[in-house]
């Protein structure tokens, strides 16, 4: 059996729909399904049944997920030699709330 090449029948046939050409032609027809969700979610006479199903499928098109944080803060701690105040201590030193220095009066919002 020869490796690699042309094959016939291999690959998308010919005249298929690719993404671009789908998004097209739903933006051409004037109501794309995000457009539809959301006449749902605005229209004051829908059910709130209907208006809670159009905000959650229209909310990942129009709000990103939460990624994950790096942690940027140090915990110099080893595994074998540290208790658990210990743990604790060091923990509640980074999490602990910022002195108020503002001279302004101004107050830190969290």
């Amino acid at each position: 059996m020869p490796r690699g090449g042309r094959r016939t029948g291999a690959g998308r046939p010919k005249g298929s729909p690719d993404k671009i050409k789908r998004e097209k032609e739903i933006a051409a027809s004037g109501l794309t399904p995000l457009d539809y969700m959301l006449s749902v979610l605005r229209d004051s006479k829908a059910t709130p049944e209907n208006r809670k199903w159009a905000a959650g499928a229209a909310a990942p098109y129009c709000h990103p997920r939460l990624s994950s944080v790096d942690h940027t803060g140090a915990l110099n701690l080893k595994h074998e030699d540290v208790t658990p105040e210990q743990v604790r201590e060091e923990v509640s030193t980074l999490f602990a709330e910022p002195a108020d220095d503002a001279s302004d009066g101004d107050k830190v919002v969290h």
